[in-house]
């Protein structure tokens, strides 16, 4: 247990420049708080103690402002930078060596009985405010960019962005360049709406040119 909770306060010192000292890390990280009330709860949990699991957990999100499910699986030296807001589901596994910043979702697409939450494999950063939602995997090393909605599989060493997400790197390689315009529903209307009105001009002018001259209205 012991070593465990070394490994925790060690994991902050490697990723978070900030840190200045062991008294500030143990007294005053929150997500350093919310890991370790996990893990008190995660064991009530695995007892079927559940309702003592959830008051530990909602104690925890009260205090923290991160809310982790009691029955979610977290593996060695998880940082949680900023956590605020931060959301990881009952079903939701997540290996070593992960990063995970403020906002985060790692939630479920649906309602669903059984695994409903994604696997995060070890050494994956995930970004300010993205949304993992589903039971799928992300791979080993992958980077899921901030603001990014991930829905399906992520492969291992890939970096995902945009939303829907989409891999944009692998192995150190670009694959495609990301295309930064969202789709504007006003805008994709009103040029539905300019299109058939130049087609209905069209159509009106071929049936002038085709009515016999005696049936024209004189001017």
């Amino acid at each position: 247990m012991f070593k465990i909770i070394k490994s925790d306060i060690e994991a902050v010192f490697e990723n978070d420049p900030a840190a200045r000292g062991w008294f500030e890390v143990v007294f005053t990280y929150s997500g350093l708080h919310a890991i370790w009330s996990h893990r008190i709860a995660h064991s009530f949990y695995r007892h079927r103690w559940f309702t003592a699991a959830r008051t530990v957990s909602q104690i925890s999100r009260f205090f923290t402002g991160i809310e982790i499910h009691p029955g979610a699986t977290i593996g060695k030296r998880l940082f949680i930078d900023h956590g605020m807001g931060v959301v990881i589901g009952e079903t939701c596994e997540i290996g070593d060596d992960v990063v995970i910043y403020q906002g985060v979702t790692l939630g479920g697409s649906g309602k669903e009985k059984g695994k409903r939450h994604p696997t995060i494999g070890n050494n994956v950063v995930i970004g300010s405010g993205a949304k993992v939602l589903g039971s799928f995997k992300v791979g080993d090393q992958a980077n899921i960019g901030a603001n990014s909605v991930v829905l399906k599989e992520v492969p291992p060493g890939s970096t995902v962005v945009g939303i829907p997400g989409k891999v944009v790197r692998q192995d150190g390689k670009r694959l495609d360049r990301l295309n930064h315009q969202l789709p504007d529903p006003m805008v994709d209307s009103m040029r539905a709406m300019q299109q058939e009105i130049e087609q209905l001009r069209a159509e009106i002018k071929t049936l002038r040119q085709s009515m016999p001259d005696e049936s024209r209205v004189e001017q």
